[in-house]
């Protein structure tokens, strides 16, 4: 069965840190842009971090730039999310997802793994 699988989520305080695992199994992540999505309750879903195939290009929304960084391991199928310095509005749960197209292009990915919660208190 094809799936991809984030983790890591949880409860932190404002100024810490959390890292974020999407485990591909079924399926290579080789060749794919990855991207970590997240939706706020009441918001829509936005693209905050991607990297592309081959790891040499990433992509960060501004709110996160300076704080996230998006990283792969082609052979071990997973991608990261290290997010520091973490504030209450990053509260959300977060995707990560498979783009066939441009990396850095949020319509692109159309391969969805499950969210991993992440709230932050203030």
């Amino acid at each position: 069965q094809e799936q991809l699988v984030a983790s890591g989520g949880g409860l932190v305080q404002a100024g810490g840190s959390l890292t974020l695992s999407c485990a591909a199994s079924g399926r290579t992540i080789s060749g794919y842009g990855m991207g970590w999505f997240r939706q706020a309750p009441g918001k829509e879903r936005k693209l905050v971090a991607s990297i592309s195939w081959t790891g040499g290009n990433t992509y960060y929304t501004d709110s996160v730039k300076g704080r996230f960084t998006v990283s792969r391991d082609n052979a071990k199928n997973t991608v990261y999310l290290q997010m520091n310095s973490l504030k209450p509005e990053d509260t959300a749960v977060y995707y990560c997802a498979a783009s066939g197209g441009v990396y850095d292009h949020p319509e692109s990915y159309d391969y969805w793994g499950q969210g991993t919660r992440v709230t932050v208190s203030s």
